[in-house]
């Protein structure tokens, strides 16, 4: 009788664990994710890189130069 309820819990918990491992996996991933991430950006801050927002600043201002400088050649 004993090792029948153990057992039931043992099944019991092993059900619940189960059902709540997507969630758990998820929130690792996304910590991890953000943990990653944060390190990441650490090192291109150290390594002075720029960032992909920089980096399309800087390509439309050269858009734009250009687009100017044909005008002026032009007249």
């Amino acid at each position: 009788m004993a090792a029948r309820g153990s057992s039931r819990l043992l099944l019991d918990t092993v059900e619940e664990l189960l059902a709540e491992l997507p969630s758990r996996v998820r929130g690792s991933r996304e910590r991890f994710s953000e943990t990653a991430l944060s390190a990441l950006r650490a090192i291109s801050d150290e390594l002075n890189l720029v960032t992909r927002d920089e980096l399309e600043e800087l390509e439309l201002r050269v858009a734009q130069l250009e687009h100017r400088l044909k005008l002026l050649e032009r007249n």
